[in-house]
């Protein structure tokens, strides 16, 4: 048996012995440490490219042009704080804000081609050093199945 399937056992029973409480406490350790771990991650890539990590975070989100408000949602911030997030990324010349078709009310961001590069170019840097790359192909699927389930747990309330 190899050092990490020894590594993996030893984990295993160690963790047997944890009581409901003591569980709970380390899968809250983990976690915060987790997203630390992403977020920072995620900084650091963005200053790579002279961007900061709210900037990331939005070129991230920008899939498909979206107004402000849908961003903002997507970001899990504040409508005002998208304002000062696109407009960091005009300035950069990655997004530009265009009337939404459906309420000309509403500004839509729309990145730009030098837009798009540069998020593919972050989203395949962050997807190559993300901590879940550590997992094999089955162990990624196990993970998203929980987390989706715990996300589930969310709508139930």
């Amino acid at each position: 048996m190899d050092r990490k399937a020894k590594d993996q056992m030893m984990a295993v029973v160690a963790d047997a012995d944890l009581t409901d409480d003591d569980l709970n406490h380390e899968i809250s350790e983990v976690l915060t440490e987790l997203i630390k771990l992403a977020h920072d991650l995620g900084q650091g890539i963005a200053a790579e490219f002279g961007l900061a990590g709210s900037d990331f975070m939005a070129l991230l989100k920008l899939e498909a042009p979206m107004t402000m408000k849908e961003l903002g949602q997507k970001m899990g911030c504040d409508p005002s704080f998208v304002t000062t997030v696109a407009d960091a990324l005009e300035r950069h010349g990655l997004a530009r804000r265009e009337p939404s078709l459906r309420d000309r009310r509403s500004k839509n961001l729309v990145l730009t081609r030098d837009g798009v590069s540069v998020r593919e170019r972050i989203m395949t840097e962050f997807m190559a050093r993300a901590p879940w790359c550590a997992l094999d192909t089955g162990e990624r699927r196990c993970l998203l199945t929980l987390l989706q389930k715990m996300l589930r747990c969310r709508d139930r309330r």
